[in-house]
């Protein structure tokens, strides 16, 4: 396969990171391009790649695969091991996949993803404290229902590339997210995800926005990136 996966930068792309992981996870090869931001809007200039102005996007020879769930839903047709294979592992992880993307607006919104720093978060809304304890009560379903050690079973899939970047952000910010912190460190562990947060440390770029974004969340209480 002569896939090239468009993602943007290592801290702040936690949609780029999904699809990113799950293709190093289970070994499907691509070259890996990096877009970066560099304002508060690209959309110009990603244009050129993507037809929503945004990232990732996945390059299969002349055919143009745009948004993290289309990019897997396309992988699942053509490699094994993108689902569980057990039946109701799978309705889950659809629904659970399918829910994270469209959901969790108080999350994205109030601790934004920065894979190279902590945070100590200031109050949070009755919103963020919902979605918080609906992240614990899909993690404490999963792993109680599919036996673990990954959240649809014993293999690594799409539903735990999908909640990659809540694994970054609960460590970020200190969230609780109950007996899900087993799948947590678990994760945050694996070869793959290792990988990324390497990148996100040796990252020298800041963009603006995504900063100011950072410091609305919350006091900064370490940053482990490169200066």
């Amino acid at each position: 396969m002569d896939y090239v996966l468009i993602t943007a930068n290592r801290n702040y792309s936690s949609w780029s990171l999904r699809p990113w992981v799950l293709m190093k996870a289970l070994g499907i090869a691509f070259e890996d391009r990096v877009e970066p931001f560099t304002k508060p809007s690209n959309y110009e200039e990603f244009r050129a790649f993507s037809p929503t102005g945004q990232v990732p996007v996945l390059l299969d020879q002349a055919l143009t695969v745009w948004d993290s769930l289309g990019i897997v839903l396309y992988l699942a047709e053509r490699h094994p091991g993108v689902w569980p294979d057990d039946e109701a592992a799978r309705a889950f992880a659809m629904c659970a996949i399918a829910e994270m993307h469209g959901g969790f607006s108080a999350l994205r919104n109030d601790c934004t993803m920065n894979v190279g720093v902590r945070v100590e978060p200031r109050p949070m809304r009755p919103a963020l404290h919902r979605d918080i304890a609906r992240i614990r009560e899909l993690f404490e379903e999963a792993l109680d229902k599919f036996g673990g050690p990954w959240l649809a079973g014993p293999r690594f899939t799409a539903l735990d590339a999908f909640f990659a970047p809540v694994a970054f952000r609960i460590r970020t910010y200190g969230l609780d997210v109950g007996r899900g912190h087993a799948w947590v460190e678990r994760v945050l562990a694996h070869p793959a995800m290792l990988q990324w947060e390497t990148e996100a440390l040796a990252e020298t770029w800041r963009e603006e926005s995504h900063e100011a974004e950072l410091a609305a969340a919350g006091r900064i209480v370490a940053d482990y990136r490169k200066a």
